[in-house]
């Protein structure tokens, strides 16, 4: 089973009662943040959206066909009072409390069902290869999404496309999508749509930069359209990562580098996927590859 599959799992298993990210962090075998990314990716929720939508669907057939008030049914759902169910309640479904009582079904409701992860949709993984990076400077347009939000980021890189090849030096023909964590932010993460330059000098109004540090990363392959990216960082995360002996470096989370080798008109090609390890699993990687020789 996979990392979200145990996630899931776990959440179903306990969503009735107050559980905490830590908690489903370590039923998973991933860090809070990477399993909050991988999560969002795969399911298209965030954590916290999931178990809410959970709770309030399965709340509902206790207001539409039981005698308790609508008081019990919020506190039975994790809710302190009848105000704060309803907000919730009226924010999942447009529709209030009362109003679903009222009527007396539930079929103009989209409740959320439980989510059940197919194996036979991971991708099988090439072998990853390990390389190390000097700093490198970036440049390019960023907005901050919800995890489970990433439908949004074509629209990012067509407006970043416009830009692109004519950008203040720009280093080479090759773009990168850099996801970076927001320190304190469990849901949500930054995306750049970017490429290398040489100096941050005449750049755009709207353009940010971003500095990498030198350091080492282990690269997967993508092959197929880009879409399916987030079955593929399932696989890794949910696979491969937890019996890998690494450790995830800081920054970035991870970054996807498109080289010529991708077509960003029709969105097939291949996508490389870097992944920052810290500096002891190089020591690792090396002292395995001595004991092998």
């Amino acid at each position: 089973m996979s990392a979200v599959g145990r996630a899931i799992w776990f959440i179903e298993s306990h969503f009735e009662s107050d559980i905490s990210l830590e908690e489903i962090s370590e039923a998973a075998g991933l860090s809070r943040y990477h399993l909050s990314r991988v999560f969002g990716l795969i399911t298209g929720h965030s954590i916290s959206s999931y178990i809410r939508g959970r709770r309030l669907s399965r709340a509902v057939p206790a207001l539409v066909g039981s005698s308790s008030t609508i008081l019990e049914v919020a506190l039975c759902a994790g809710y302190g009072s009848h105000e704060a169910f309803t907000r919730a309640f009226r924010d999942q479904f447009g529709m209030t409390p009362d109003a679903v009582r009222r009527q007396g079904h539930a079929r103009n409701l989209v409740l959320l069902e439980p989510i059940r992860m197919d194996p036979a949709h991971l991708n099988d993984l090439e072998p990853p290869r390990f390389e190390t990076l000097q700093p490198m400077l970036f440049a390019g347009l960023q907005e901050i999404y919800p995890h489970g939000g990433n439908a949004a980021i074509p629209s990012l890189w067509q407006k970043f496309n416009a830009h692109f090849g004519h950008i203040s030096g720009q280093k080479g023909n090759v773009a990168y999508g850099i996801c970076t964590h927001i320190d304190g932010e469990a849901e949500k993460f930054r995306y750049m749509a970017a490429v290398e330059i040489s100096d941050a000098g005449d750049l755009p109004a709207d353009f940010a930069t971003l500095k990498l540090p030198g350091q080492r990363y282990v690269v997967f392959a993508h092959r197929g359209h880009v879409s399916g990216i987030p079955a593929t960082m399932n696989r890794i995360f949910g696979a491969w990562w937890p019996t890998s002996g690494l450790e995830h470096s800081e920054t970035p989370d991870m970054f996807e580098r498109y080289d010529e080798r991708f077509d960003p008109y029709t969105g097939m090609g291949v996508t490389e996927i870097w992944l920052p390890i810290r500096a002891y699993a190089e020591r690792c990687e090396r002292f395995s590859d001595d004991i092998m020789l």
